[in-house]
């Protein structure tokens, strides 16, 4: 009696205070799937370690997309555009740079007239006709500087155009009014003229007459020159000739003033 009673003392304090596990058998711990599980994890190992090789490329994600080949399309287009705007930009009449070529010619009896182009080739930007005589205006020339101001009008209603394109100038020479000028359109008198002298950079001459109108007119007295362009603002620009021959002012300058 005692014993049993001791025993189940013993087993009720020992599962009070004591988790007892299930003890494994010999058998259970020899059991194969033990070397299973190492054999599965190398192989799992050695294929972890394989180099995986990459697909194949798509040919249809190679190939450019339609909106990449119209923006293609586009940027070639515009390129285009814009070398042959470079080529033909001398063909504008008022596209004028620092440098440009200035010629005066008249007959030796009648009126000035000044054209300033972009190269010898190109139409006049600017064509004006003083009521000075060539003749006059030589012979300041000779006895000095000569300093040419060409004023207009400001009208506030209109919108203002361009400087070179007033139409009227009132004319002043080395400080003297000389009357007005005229802004005239090139035509096959003019452009006569031009061609004749456009092999010239620089110079002065006489052209032979050509015979229209009143012969009294004789020859046409012509100088031609490089000037340098200065353009103070929307309405103020200046052209002084360029002498290479000329150490100190230059020996022509024309002013553009819209007061």
């Amino acid at each position: 009696m005692k014993t049993i009673m001791a025993k189940s003392s013993q087993d009720f304090y020992s599962k009070r205070h004591f988790h007892w596990t299930k003890k494994v058998s010999n058998e259970d711990e020899e059991a194969p799937t033990t070397f299973k599980s190492s054999s599965t994890s190398e192989d799992e190992k050695k294929e972890d370690d394989k180099v995986v090789a990459p697909p194949p490329p798509d040919p249809a994600a190679s190939s450019p997309s339609p909106r990449k080949k119209l923006q293609a399309i586009a940027v070639s287009r515009l390129r285009s555009v814009l070398t042959v705007f470079g080529r033909n930009r001398s063909q504008f009449p008022l596209g004028l740079g620092p440098r440009v070529v200035g010629t005066l010619f008249g007959h030796r009896r009648g009126h000035v007239h000044f054209v300033f182009q972009r190269d010898p080739a190109s139409p006049p930007a600017f064509l004006i006709e003083l009521a000075t005589p060539i003749s006059g205006l030589v012979r300041e020339m000779a006895s000095g500087l000569v300093r040419i101001a060409l004023e207009c009008d400001k009208e506030e209603e209109k919108k203002a155009s361009r400087l070179l394109e007033e139409p009227l100038w009132r004319t002043y020479c080395n400080g003297k009014k000389c009357g007005f000028a005229t802004r005239r359109e090139c035509g096959p008198k003019e452009w006569k003229v031009l061609k004749a002298v456009e092999p010239i950079s620089m110079g002065a001459g006489v052209l032979p007459g050509d015979g229209d109108g009143d012969e009294s007119e004789g020859e046409i007295m012509y100088m031609r020159a490089k000037f340098e362009r200065v353009v103070g603002s929307r309405d103020s620009e200046a052209f002084y000739m360029m002498n290479p021959d000329s150490n100190g002012a230059p020996e022509l300058s024309i002013y553009l003033l819209r007061v």
